[in-house]
Formats: C-alpha cells, structure tokens, sequence
C-alpha cells in the first residue's frame, strides 16, 4: 500500500503587518539565523540587539507600507495563490487517474508566519507519512535552501515517527522554468516594446559563499544564459547583477544599483529588469527594484525603467512547479 503524500511549499517569509513592531519581530528572527548571518553570536548578538533591532524596523516598515496590498504582504498573497493553484492541479490529476488519494498542500515561511513547524505539523495531522518539501528558490543556496532544511530537521529531531522526506533542491535550469521566464519576458515586451537592456538582477550573496562551495552564483549565470538563447540575445542586448546587500563585507558582483546608475550616466533610454532568484514579488522586486533602483537610474540621467514582474502564479509558473512536485510524487 503507497504511503499518503503531502507537499510543504516554502518561501522566506514576511512581517505579518507593516508595523515596526511586526517588521522588529521578523527581522530577529531572520537576523538571528546563522544561515544568513554567520558572525560569531558574542559579536553579532550585541550589534543586532543594540543597533540593528532598534534603528531598522522603523526603516523597513515604510518601506513595506508602500508596497502592502489590501490583502496584506504581496508575498504572502502571491505564495498563497500559489499554494491554491497546485493544490487545484493535484486534485485534478487526481480526478483524471482516479486515484482516491488526496495530496494536501500547506505553504509554510522560513521566518514569520505560517511556520515550518506549524505546517508539518499540519501535515502530520492529515496523515502524510511522504512530505516532498518544495522551496521556492530556483538557484540553490544555503542562505535559503539549507536554511529550510535546517529547520525541517530541528522539527524532526525530538520526534520518534519521522516521515520519509523528499526535496526539491533548485531548478534553476529545468526547462518549465526557463520557458516560464522566457514567456513573461516575451509578453512583456509584445504589450510594452523591447529595451536597450535586459538586466537579470539576481538577490545577492557574499562573494565567501562562493568561495565556500555555494553554487548560487553560478546556476544564476546558467539560468540566464539559458533564458538570453531561449529569446536570441546578443551580449550587448543584457547584463547579469545582483541586488540587496547587507553589511560591509563583499558581496558577488557586479551590483545592481551600480550598474543601473552607470546606465543612466551613458544615456540610456530604456532598460527593463526582471529578477528570476524570485518566485513571488515581494519587497526586493516591488519596492527595491521597481522603487529604488528605478530612481537611481533615472537621477544618473536614464528615461525609462520597466520592471518585469516575478512569475507569481502565472500559468506556466504553476505548470513548473506541478511538474516539479510530479516527478517526486509516488
């Protein structure tokens, strides 16, 4: 007899409102993860406690407030149409198999809420002796992908019964996922028109990480080189960059601020930037590059900025993700 399946789709995570007190409770939770600070605790504790939690939080509330949707963070609002959506699929191939088994799908955040545990948990409740976990990063990373299988593992780790565990580990170059993006780029341009430049701006990572094995970097310059065949662009047509740093170390470059405001100091008309590193539109892509950086080019003498938003829960962005959950399902 097949074991009962169940799906944990992950992202990062969210403040629960854009609130201070919601963005200070979320930031030391997120701040507090070795995973993405890996500073010594005697050193880091004090700065993060005395400074960061207490300047910060008022900061990034604004910062939230002027992407929040009635519904709350996009984020959360886009994982949760996400979450829907497979389900939606899971259940009709259910139908067309005739299979009586029902694949529950719970959506669970890194930091903030709904919890890793909270979700597993819930599976748990529904039976599922299988969980293939999900997270949503294309390129792998131990900054978010080790993160959630950290704490996948912290859940497990008292418990008697343990589930048999299935993951997803990236798939930056899946061809469902170069397709998807490809398409939202080509759609775009047939409503809007083609730029000067695409830039591929990718959230950033210490150049350590590299150095240390992490294959980030490298699988977002193979999806990219996979998207720029897929469209036919030459070299001079799009540029690779990363964005969000945090910190005074190093991180992989080249930048994206940096190479926006040079744009803008050649002239360039119009550029557009679409950020494949994210599933969901969140506050790095609606209010750091469709905002911020969108202004940096524009004061450096640049025209027109397009953002091209994430996949979210296109069509064929659910069409990669089912077929992702598909080939590990029993």
């Amino acid at each position: 007899m097949s074991k009962k399946q169940g799906v944990l789709l992950c992202n990062l995570g969210t403040p629960d409102a854009a609130t201070p007190q919601a963005v200070r409770k979320y930031l030391s939770q997120f701040l507090h993860d070795k995973r993405v600070v890996s500073i010594p605790r005697v050193i880091w504790c004090p700065i993060l406690h005395g400074i960061i939690l207490r300047t910060r939080p008022q900061k990034v509330a604004k910062l939230y407030q002027a992407i929040w949707t009635d519904n709350g963070s996009p984020l959360m609002v886009y994982s949760q149409a996400q979450r829907k959506a497979l389900q939606v699929r899971l259940d009709k191939d259910a139908e067309i198999y005739d299979s009586q088994s029902y694949i529950p799908v719970e959506l669970a955040m890194t930091y903030g809420n709904p919890s890793i545990p909270k979700a597993l948990a819930s599976l748990e409740a529904q039976g599922c002796e299988r969980i293939i976990v999900l997270p949503l990063y294309p390129q792998y990373s131990s900054a978010t992908n080790a993160a959630v299988f950290d704490q996948i593992n912290k859940f497990y780790k008292t418990k008697y019964s343990v589930p048999e565990l299935s993951y997803v580990n990236g798939y930056h170059d899946h061809p469902l996922y170069i397709k998807a993006l490809s398409n939202s780029i080509k759609a775009y341009w047939h409503k809007n028109g083609q730029a000067t430049k695409l830039l591929f701006s990718y959230h950033g990572v210490p150049e350590r990480f590299s150095k240390n094995g992490d294959p980030y970097e490298k699988q977002c310059h193979e999806t990219t080189q996979a998207v720029v065949r897929e469209l036919g662009l030459d070299s001079q047509q799009y540029q690779i960059a990363f964005q969000s740093r945090f910190g005074k170390e190093e991180w992989i470059k080249p930048y994206t601020e940096a190479t926006l405001k040079s744009w803008g100091e050649i002239g360039l008309d119009l550029v557009q930037v679409i950020s494949p590193a994210f599933a969901s539109d969140c506050l790095e892509t609606l209010e750091e590059l469709a905002i911020q950086n969108k202004q940096s080019f524009i004061e450096a003498g640049g025209k027109q900025y397009d953002y091209i938003p994430a996949l979210n829960d296109s069509s064929d962005h659910i069409d990669l993700l089912f077929d992702l959950l598909k080939s590990q399902l029993n």
